[in-house]
């Protein structure tokens, strides 16, 4: 799961890790933008067979995601409401955990190496913040355990924004 120089072997405790260090890179910052910078940049550094980290985030107005802070290759700048990975999880409001993004109805090819994804909702105050989005090079790179710490990385991470906003 993380790279030779961090990697542990225990799955669980090393995400335990990560988000002691989220915790602890956000600690009173009070700006959205670079709350969210540094945490993807954790994800990069961190985890193996990613190809891509990045939230993007709501815009109501316009119904749509924007791309926000990223590690990774040029992507897709705006997702509309209910399409691709993003889309969908905004509109199911629940985490999308994709094996095999080929066999995503609507998938959105932003980067072709891209073969599973992870993509958890983030929420604040009740109302949709944005996405924690991850891609991996690999098919079914991504599992439960995954899914629980994102999960949890993003719990954090509404914490955080709640002040910043």
């Amino acid at each position: 799961m993380f790279q030779a120089s961090t990697y542990s072997g225990n799955k669980t405790g090393d995400y335990e890790l990560l988000l002691k260090q989220l915790h602890s890179l956000s600690e009173g910052e009070d700006d959205a933008i670079a709350i969210l910078s540094n945490a993807s940049a954790l994800l990069n550094q961190l985890m193996h067979e990613v190809n891509w980290v990045g939230f993007y985030l709501w815009k109501k107005e316009k119904d749509e995601l924007v791309l926000g802070p990223f590690q990774g290759m040029p992507a897709c700048i705006r997702i509309p409401y209910g399409k691709g990975v993003c889309g969908t999880a905004i509109k199911e409001m629940k985490t999308q955990l994709v094996a095999d993004v080929t066999q995503f109805p609507g998938h959105i090819a932003c980067d072709s190496a891209s073969r599973s994804e992870i993509v958890v909702p983030i929420m604040i105050n009740n109302s949709v913040y944005g996405v924690l989005d991850i891609d991996s090079p690999i098919m079914n790179r991504f599992d439960e355990t995954d899914q629980l710490y994102m999960e949890k990385f993003v719990k954090i991470l509404e914490g955080f924004l709640t002040i910043a906003s």
